[in-house]
């Protein structure tokens, strides 16, 4: 398999997964303030944080409110990593790649894009707001079982799913980063107020409610969160299960040595994490997050410099590649 198609496809699931989880991160806010009281100190500042793109945000806002917050996470072209921007930088990877995957692929993540391209001519209305939003995830829901339903189990699959589960454990962290920060308690004596109904915020924002429910059989509370999301093996979204997907697929391809082995790393650092300590020490946890979120760029690097080309870019609805290093010795 060529390089360039390697990196297109690595890169084009880490867009899909990125339009999901921005999707279903807006929606259970916005049910989230529904919920609460008028006088809980919650606002849409925290998703801008979330995604890490504040420095984005305030040069092309004055104010982080509710319309600018939506418009800037689903609709800006500016930001690379809002659902349209994802959706247009999927499409045009696959654009590029499109010979390597089934059709039906390439149809949906055709028409997904250029459905919610037209929004873009008349704004983000909040009365079609949740509409849109679940016909995003649903699309990303939609694509994903293509690629389990449809493609072979070759090279192109392999680097589909890296990339998935990757920006997967990327997010989950960033989510559990942020939210703990506001929600666990500094002291034995504090409360957090509302903490149940935050608490189960999360796990909803990952699709992890109700499989928290059979597995914990308790009340939503924050320590057992942190290990369910973090640590739990059978969890899809769970930041250890998606790295021992990463190292599943890592063993399938040639030259897996070094990536392997970092694979290896940060899964024994979140396999090891003393969840119910951390969960008595927020600053703790947010240095270890820190350090698993450091894990996953070295991740990252180690895969791109095993089989992708030397600029290690995706590309860009604006970009073209001409890198032409190969993976094997054999096209796919």
């Amino acid at each position: 398999m060529l390089s360039r198609v390697a990196e297109n496809l690595y890169w084009l699931a880490r867009y899909v997964e990125r339009a999901e989880d921005t999707a279903r991160l807006i929606s259970v806010n916005s049910n989230l303030l529904l919920d609460m009281p008028g006088k809980a100190a919650l606002s849409w500042s925290t998703l801008i944080d979330i995604t890490g793109s504040g420095d984005v945000f305030d040069t092309l806002f004055e104010e982080r409110n509710e319309r600018n917050v939506v418009e800037f996470l689903c609709l800006s072209r500016e930001h690379d990593s809002s659902i349209l921007s994802s959706l247009a930088n999927a499409r045009e990877n696959l654009r590029t790649t499109r010979d390597v995957v089934p059709r039906e692929i390439w149809e949906e993540i055709n028409h997904c894009y250029l459905e919610i391209s037209e929004l873009t001519q008349t704004g983000m209305k909040a009365r079609n707001r949740d509409e849109f939003l679940k016909r995003v995830t649903r699309a990303c829901q939609t694509l994903t079982g293509l690629i389990e339903g449809t493609l072979s189990h070759t090279e192109a699959r392999t680097f589909l799913t890296l990339g998935r589960h990757l920006e997967r454990a990327d997010m989950t962290t960033r989510i559990i980063d942020v939210r703990s920060n506001n929600l666990l308690p500094r002291n034995p004596e504090e409360l957090i107020p509302f903490e149940h109904l935050q608490w189960m915020s999360v796990l909803k924002s990952l699709t992890a409610y109700q499989m928290y429910r059979r597995a914990v059989r308790l009340r939503v509370r924050g320590p057992d969160v942190l290990r369910f999301l973090l640590q739990d093996r059978a969890l899809p979204r769970s930041v250890l299960r998606s790295l021992e997907e990463v190292s599943w697929e890592l063993q399938a391809l040639p030259n897996h040595d070094r990536p392997l082995a970092v694979a290896a790393l940060v899964r024994a650092e979140v396999a090891e994490a003393d969840v119910q300590s951390l969960a008595r020490a927020p600053d703790q946890l947010h240095q270890l997050i820190d350090e698993f979120q450091i894990g996953f760029n070295n991740l990252h690097e180690a895969i791109a410099s095993a089989y992708f080309a030397v600029s290690e870019r995706p590309v860009k609805a604006s970009q073209s590649q001409e890198q032409t290093t190969y993976v094997d010795d054999e096209d796919d």
